[in-house]
């Protein structure tokens, strides 16, 4: 029986989604929960398994086609085996496929076979067709087949035997959606003796989504990069290095496209020497701003674009150049290297986060009428109390960022001006003032810019503040957020102080009522008792919808959280 596996709503209301990769093949087996494909939606990259066992039958949507909710884009054959009938193993795989059994979507449930799945190995530079070579002949890498980047192709007994008898760089065991519900590749015995390499000799590499997406943007073959990860994945910093050249064979940078990519780049991917300050290591903003690509923007306007959830302020001890940021201004290159530039112009196509940005900024700047209000605070107590809190036994080994009290003090501001924390619904007529804070942080990533939320934000003491601001960090970086994350928010904050930007004039979320944008926090000359002296000063910025908020209402709140800021103290009068 043919089943049509059809495109699902991964998040909340999304209404379509790009193909990415496909994990399959037609002719391959599959297990219930397998990875199939891997898609992007407005919110997030997102892994599908299947939901049958069976062999994959059609492909009905190309890699890099924008399918709607609803549509099929598979067609599994439930009831038959792999497509060798000799083969006991494809017997097996066909009497598995026959049991009609469907897992549900949400959460994956648990994989069939996985304890007898043998480990993934790292694939050859340039993989070939089963079949296109005679076992133990090399293949050609580059100019030269008999160069250094050639690599012999392994005999049925290596590519299918035990792991310590492949040799490095050879693709043993099955991937997910490329073997059997045990594990095997279809259509084979499975097994040392076997009479051909599996029917894929090209395996998919193992790297997770934001990767994948990282080097289809860079240019970089994934086939042709060894991991250095857990279990041979491959990261962030690999994709980087192969994108410079570092690591590779010259047939292996002939073979992916890279010879001459990134002159005099270090193996993070910076020029050397890089250095910018201002920016951190790993922090969110890093590879928002790599070449090749703009900074993400969006919310938080022109101004806000790369800002990231970190909190910490120019000259941080946390802020360093990140992978993948662009030579530039204060980026120091090293003797004899040059920035690369572009020779002609680059289209790419409206899609992704950027095109449901888009349509999000659009829809609210006209829609919402906007006011933008400014306030200089001083911020000297606060950050002697931060200093205090972080030598304490309480706070140890907690990120304590100066985030962690703006987000605190927008939740105190937001209980006694309810407006802030409010939304608009225009179908029911009605202004819904929200029970609680729904906290969204604006964040850069590599895949542009998103909006992940803190629940119940309200709730939460400053420690807690200060902890779920670095899990909604350290997942952002990674790109593991989840759609689920990224919507529902009532009220956001951008930072733009980690970029040195003093202030903006952000656009605020759809269906919220405000946004309050950081800027950096640095000595400033300022007046005490009528005296000139040097203070740590930071700017505000609340842009509010004014058809919610009055422009009383927004004062208020806007210096509600100024007072917290400049004594903490304040907090106890409420």
């Amino acid at each position: 029986m043919r089943e049509h596996f059809k495109l699902p709503d991964v998040g909340e209301g999304l209404t379509e989604a790009e193909i990415v990769t496909w994990r399959v093949a037609p002719g391959d087996t599959v297990a219930v929960n397998d990875v199939i494909v891997e898609i992007e939606t407005a919110k997030a990259a997102v892994e599908l398994p299947s939901p049958w066992a069976g062999t994959v039958g059609e492909l009905l949507a190309e890699p890099g086609a924008t399918v709607a909710v609803g549509t099929p884009i598979i067609a599994i054959d439930t009831g038959g085996a792999a497509p060798d009938a000799g083969a006991d193993t494809g017997a097996k795989i066909g009497e598995a496929g026959r049991d009609g059994r469907i897992a549900t979507l949400v959460g994956y449930g648990p994989r069939q076979g996985s304890a007898r799945r043998r480990p993934r190995r790292e694939p050859t530079a340039s993989a070939a067709p089963a079949g296109s070579v005679a076992a133990g002949d090399p293949v050609a890498g580059g100019p030269d087949a008999s160069g250094p980047g050639a690599a012999p192709v392994p005999s049925p007994q290596q590519s299918l035997g035990s792991p310590e008898q492949a040799a490095p760089g050879t693709s043993t065991g099955a991937d997910p959606g490329a073997g059997g519900s045990d594990g095997q590749t279809g259509g084979s015995d499975g097994r040392a003796g076997g009479d051909a390499v599996g029917p894929r000799a090209a395996r998919v590499p193992l790297a997770p989504p934001p990767v994948r997406l990282l080097a289809r943007e860079l240019g970089v073959d994934l086939r042709a990069v060894t991991g250095t990860g857990r279990d041979g994945r491959i990261t962030r910093e690999d994709v980087h290095a192969a994108a410079s050249g570092a690591g590779l064979t010259g047939a292996e940078l002939t073979g992916a496209g890279l010879t001459g990519a990134g002159n005099g780049a270090a193996a993070d991917g910076r020029g050397a020497g890089a250095g910018a300050a201002g920016t951190s290591a790993g922090s969110p903003v890093a590879g928002g701003l790599a070449a090749g690509g703009a900074a993400a923007g969006g919310l938080a306007g022109a101004a806000t674009s790369g800002a990231a959830p970190d909190g910490s302020g120019p000259g941080d001890p946390g802020l360093a150049a990140g992978p993948g940021t662009a030579a530039g201004p204060g980026t120091a290159a090293g003797p004899g290297t040059t920035t690369a530039r572009p020779t002609e112009d680059r289209r790419e196509p409206i899609r992704g986060v950027r095109k449901a940005t888009a349509a999000a900024m659009v829809a609210s700047a006209f829609t919402a009428p906007h006011v933008t209000e400014f306030l200089d605070v001083d911020v000297t107590e606060m950050m002697a109390l931060r200093d205090r809190l972080r030598a304490s036994r309480e706070f140890a080994g907690v990120k304590l960022t100066p985030l962690a009290f703006v987000a605190k003090a927008a939740c105190l501001a937001a209980a006694r001006t309810p407006a802030a924390n409010a939304g608009w619904d225009e179908r029911a007529g009605e202004i819904v003032y929200y029970a609680r804070v729904q906290l969204g942080i604006a964040a850069a990533t590599p895949r542009g810019l998103v909006v992940p939320k803190i629940r119940d934000a309200d709730t939460l003491t400053l420690r807690g503040m200060a902890d779920a601001l670095t899990t909604l960090t350290d997942t952002a970086r990674a790109g593991r957020t989840a759609p689920a994350d990224l919507v529902g928010g009532t009220f956001t904050i951008t930072n733009v102080g980690v970029l040195g930007v003093d202030t903006g004039t952000p656009i605020i979320n759809p269906g919220e009522a405000a946004i309050l944008a950081v800027g950096s926090i640095k000595p400033a000359p300022w007046v005490v008792d009528g005296e000139l002296a040097v203070r740590t000063v930071c700017r505000l910025a609340l842009s509010f919808d004014h058809r919610l908020v009055d422009g009383a209402e927004g004062s208020r709140f806007l210096a509600d959280v100024g007072a917290l800021l400049h004594d903490p103290g304040v907090a106890f009068t409420w």
